[in-house]
């Protein structure tokens, strides 16, 4: 039996496979960042005890850098308590034997994209993932990309406004990512009209305990619905992310040209008209010689990205 473990800022997942590679049994747990690194330990560790048998084979998708090499995790952006663990020996003293291997959860979507998602027809894939960070990865010839460690491909740390005596300048990742957006959605919240669909379903679920007010969270999952509801602010506002969007990923289009773009994590799920508005951004951000630009799909195993991916990565025909 092979288990995959996701370790995110705000869930944990923890599949099994059989002998085809295919997800058989799923656990998934929400984070509670008070709890820190220790609290998702324990409940990885209470887990691994009730599986009906040891695993052989484990695969960690890690939401942060991690060095690969050794397993050792260099830091979490979300959650406090792993910088410099040893999450893969401490793996191993939970299942004596077991084949280890961590690796960025940006790398792992990646590589389960690009063997079993949307991108399996595609030699050069590049993947990047949209929630509460923001991050990357590419895939050659269905095996990983490394640069040295702790990590490559941190799409979200490319600036877009650089740093200064006088501010500290902003990322990718403090514009786009999932926690970026539903941050600008609250800030819009009080300007916005009574009639305002997206305000209507965002102070809704707020009121029901649906989603966090204080810091905002999950407010871009309504983008969707109040873009098909004809709502200018969230058309508005997912034109401007994947205007942004795409000039990031102009930056790894010049530097890697992949065949296949793919967007994957929460944000992603605003769908359509997310993947349309990065296309049509896109050109214009890329030189002529690199036109047409890469292809830009939407990820297609959901939440089993990380999943699928730490499965696929202990495959022997990838090891």
């Amino acid at each position: 039996m092979t288990l995959g473990i996701e370790i995110g800022g705000t869930k944990i997942q923890l599949v099994t496979s059989d002998l085809t590679g295919w997800i058989d049994q799923r656990y998934r747990f929400r984070v509670a960042p008070s709890a820190g690194a220790d609290g998702i330990l324990h409940q990885i560790a209470t887990t691994i005890a009730q599986l009906p048998e040891p695993p052989q084979a484990i695969g960690v998708g890690f939401g942060g850098p991690v060095d690969w090499q050794t397993g050792r995790v260099a830091t979490s952006h979300q959650i406090g308590g792993w910088a410099g663990f040893d999450l893969a020996d401490w793996l191993r003293t939970q299942v004596p034997g077991a084949q280890v291997r961590i690796e960025n959860d940006a790398n792992v979507a990646a590589l389960g994209e690009a063997r079993r998602g949307v991108a399996t027809g595609f030699r050069r894939v590049f993947y990047v993932t949209l929630g509460s960070g923001m991050g990357g990865g590419l895939v050659v010839d269905k095996q990983l990309y490394h640069g040295a460690s702790p990590g490559e491909a941190e799409i979200g740390q490319l600036w877009l406004v650089p740093p200064g005596d006088s501010s500290p300048g902003q990322t990718l990742e403090q514009t786009v990512s999932g926690w970026a957006v539903d941050q600008q959605i609250a800030d819009l919240l009080p300007q916005l009209p009574p009639d305002s669909a997206l305000k209507t379903m965002v102070l809704g679920a707020q009121a029901e305990g649906v989603i966090q007010q204080h810091p905002p969270r999950g407010q871009a999952k309504y983008l969707h619905a109040a873009y098909e509801a004809s709502d200018p602010v969230a058309r508005m506002l997912i034109e401007q992310v994947g205007s942004v969007l795409a000039l990031g990923l102009s930056h790894a289009i010049h530097l890697f040209h992949p065949d296949a773009i793919v967007l994957g994590g929460g944000l992603s799920l605003i769908g359509e008209p997310l993947r349309a508005a990065v296309r049509q951004a896109l050109p214009r951000f890329v030189m002529k010689a690199f036109h047409p630009a890469p292809i830009i799909l939407l990820a297609k195993l959901g939440e089993d990205a990380v999943p699928a991916g730490a499965l696929a990565m202990m495959n022997d025909d990838y090891l």
